[in-house]
This record gives structure tokens, C-alpha cells and sequence, in this order.
């Protein structure tokens, strides 16, 4: 069997400040507890040496992807280390592709200087939106025009391969800030947008501004409104849209997400990470003090794991792969599945384009309920 593409996944847990919608696995500086970046890197230097070495066979790295948190808090030397420590256990692929997610505020012409020279060769900013009120209920902290001059300053050090982060659906969000926010983008010559509805995630300081009547739920309509709005203009400017929330120019597809969207495997390194290899998923203890424990006793800092049943195999492909322009690959399916297909073809969600099924623009805006419909 062809070995799957294999990506390694490094999670920065250090924020500045913690956005009101943000969920994700990050510290700002008052709830470290004393862990350190340098702490935190030289625990990743161990994971790595023990991924390495649990390998049943060496693995060409294809991808590098290394998100958060604020991995631009890192600076030039940090991330240059996270690389260095990478290639210290593994053989990046000759044209392997290595991206850092960025936060605009953390950035400078120096940094992505930097970055170029280590290897690194793409990078994804969070733009959010170009209105200030939009940013303001966010509780994003950089200007409106930050993003912008964050990407000019990436594509000046040589980057061709650069994305910009939207959310759309924000409260107190207009048709004419998505307009305006999108154009933005296009205009800073990026090869790759990705655009979120946003989510109010349980938790969250958004969720209990929503909860109080601070401020509204977002509304579906309206999102898929904005959705409408973001996709028509994109491909306008020569974008087309390879999976639901992402579009790209020629050439300007993530392939470290596609690995994901695709059945490929990946090492999560860092606190919180997941990671999957032939049927196991894995996930990493979140502190970044209880992941820094483990690995100095000589431990992966393993929370917790699961192995997939065929079964399970089965959903997450129909789930991720209908997602994808290219589509669901018919002989994927069942006899069965293949009838309810029929059905959502013939209900405008679906179209079979040389034996794959496909979702049209309506269904792109329902993706979650074609794929209920599509299982048992």
C-alpha cells in the first residue's frame, strides 16, 4: 500500500491576550503558571525525539504546519528553533510545505526575514475583518489595517504562498463590512483566503455576552447571506473555493489541511495537539506545565487516545471528503449511501461530476446536513 502523506502539527500555546470568541488550547500570560516558551520549546524537542523514535519506520515529513496560540509571539529565533528541532528527527521532503500561523500585531518585516531563511514556506494571518466594530466584538487587539501591512511586509521577504483569516457573522456586522473586508484581501495579493461563520463556543466570553443580551446570536440566515456574499466575491477576483471555508488562487491550496480533508496522518506535537496514524487519534495533557511534567520523565504526554473502528473510518471520510471541490469518490460509498446520493442529487445538494459527488452551491451552505443524510 502507498504510504498516506504524513504532516507534523505543532501547537503554540502562548496568546497575548485571549479573543472573546477563542476556544482554542491557549495561555495567556497570567495562566501559564510559570511555564516559559523555552520551557515549552525544549519540552517539544523531546516529544519530537520520542515521535521520532515510536516511528515503526522513518517518515519523509510533507507538510509543517505550526498553529496556536500566537506562534509569531515565538519571534524569529523561536520559530527557527521549532523548525531546527523538527529536522533534528525528521527528513523534510525536498518541496515540503512549512507554514506558521501569525497574529498581525506580533509581526514585522525582520520576523518573516527570518522565517524565509529558516525554511519556512507559507504563512496564514488572521485578518478577521477591516471594520473596527467587528474587531472591537471580537476582542481582536490589532488595527484594521494591520493584516494588510503584515502581508505586504510577508510577500516583501519572498513569500508567494500567503492566507488571510475572515469571520463573517459577527453581531453588529454589515453586508458592506464583509464586502469591504474581502476586497481588502484581494487586494493584498494573497493566494489563499479562509472565511468562518462564526461560532459562539460554550465557554467563551462571547458566549456569555450572548447569554446576558449584550449582544445577538449569530443568525443563520444571515450567515448564509455572508457565505454567498464571500464566495461570489472571491471567484470574481480568481479564487476558487477548494473546500467549503477555503479559497485559493492556482497553486495556493494548503496542503498541510488537504493531509487533514484527505485521510492523511500527521504527529501533533505540543500541549493539547492531536495526532493520527494508521487507525489511532490521539491527544496530547493541555497545560503546557503538565506537558513539560510528562516529557521530562521521558514520557509522551499522552491525555488520552482512541483506535477507529472501520466504521469510524468510514463517517470521517464521507465527512471530510464531500467537503472538498473535488468532491466524494462514488465507489466510497455503498449500495445504500449510494441511493440516498441519488436522493440528494436530485434535491440540488449534490452533482456527480466524473464519478464523484459534489456539492453544488446550495448544498455547500447545508455540507453538515448532506453528510447526516448521506450515513446511516
Amino acid at each position: 500500500m502507498t504510504p498516506r502523506p504524513f504532516g507534523i502539527y505543532v501547537h503554540v500555546p502562548f496568546c497575548a491576550t485571549r479573543c472573546g470568541y477563542c476556544d482554542f488550547n491557549t495561555y495567556t500570560p497570567g495562566e501559564l503558571g510559570g511555564a516559559t516558551p523555552q520551557g515549552w520549546l525544549e519540552a517539544l524537542r523531546r516529544e519530537l525525539a520520542l515521535a521520532a523514535a515510536s516511528l515503526e519506520h522513518p517518515r519523509e515529513v510533507a507538510t509543517v504546519f505550526v498553529g496556536g496560540g500566537t506562534p509569531s509571539l515565538l519571534g524569529g529565533d523561536g520559530l527557527t528553533a521549532v523548525l531546527d528541532a523538527i529536522r533534528g528527527h525528521f527528513a523534510l521532503a525536498a518541496d515540503a510545505e512549512v507554514t506558521t500561523e501569525a497574529n498581525p500585531e506580533s509581526t514585522s518585516p525582520a520576523l518573516f526575514d527570518a522565517l524565509r531563511r529558516a525554511g519556512y514556506t507559507r504563512i496564514s494571518l488572521g485578518m478577521q475583518s477591516v471594520s473596527q466594530r467587528v474587531l472591537a466584538a471580537l476582542d481582536r487587539v490589532h488595527s484594521p489595517g494591520r493584516p494588510l501591512a503584515a502581508a505586504a511586509e510577508a510577500r516583501a521577504a519572498g513569500f508567494d504562498h500567503l492566507n488571510l483569516d475572515l469571520i463573517y457573522g459577527t453581531p453588529g456586522e454589515s453586508d458592506d463590512d464583509l464586502r469591504r473586508s474581502v476586497d481588502a484581501a484581494i487586494d493584498a495579493g494573497v493566494d489563499h483566503v479562509s472565511g468562518y461563520a462564526l461560532i459562539v463556543e460554550d465557554g467563551t466570553a462571547l458566549a456569555r455576552r450572548v447569554r446576558r443580551g449584550e449582544l445577538p446570536a449569530p443568525d443563520n440566515d444571515v450567515l448564509a447571506h455572508r457565505y454567498e456574499l464571500l464566495d461570489g466575491a472571491l471567484t470574481g477576483a480568481g479564487f476558487d473555493w477548494y473546500e467549503v471555508s477555503n479559497w485559493s488562487r492556482p497553486g495556493g491550496a494548503c496542503r498541510h489541511n488537504l493531509g487533514y480533508w484527505q485521510g492523511g496522518e500527521w504527529w501533533g506535537a505540543g500541549p493539547g495537539a492531536h495526532g493520527y496514524l494508521g487507525r489511532t487519534r490521539w491527544w496530547n495533557v493541555k497545560h503546557p506545565n503538565a506537558y513539560a511534567r510528562a516529557l521530562a520523565h521521558g514520557e509522551l504526554p499522552v491525555a488520552g487516545r482512541e483506535e477507529l473502528t472501520s466504521v469510524d473510518q468510514h463517517v470521517e471520510d464521507v465527512m471530510l471528503r464531500v467537503r472538498l471541490r473535488q468532491g466524494l469518490s462514488l465507489d466510497r460509498l455503498d449500495a445504500d449511501e449510494r441511493g440516498r446520493a441519488r436522493e440528494l442529487c436530485g434535491s440540488g445538494l449534490l452533482v456527480e461530476r466524473a464519478g464523484a459527488l459534489v456539492l453544488t452551491d446550495r448544498g455547500r451552505l447545508l455540507a453538515d446536513a448532506v453528510v447526516r443524510d448521506l450515513l446511516p
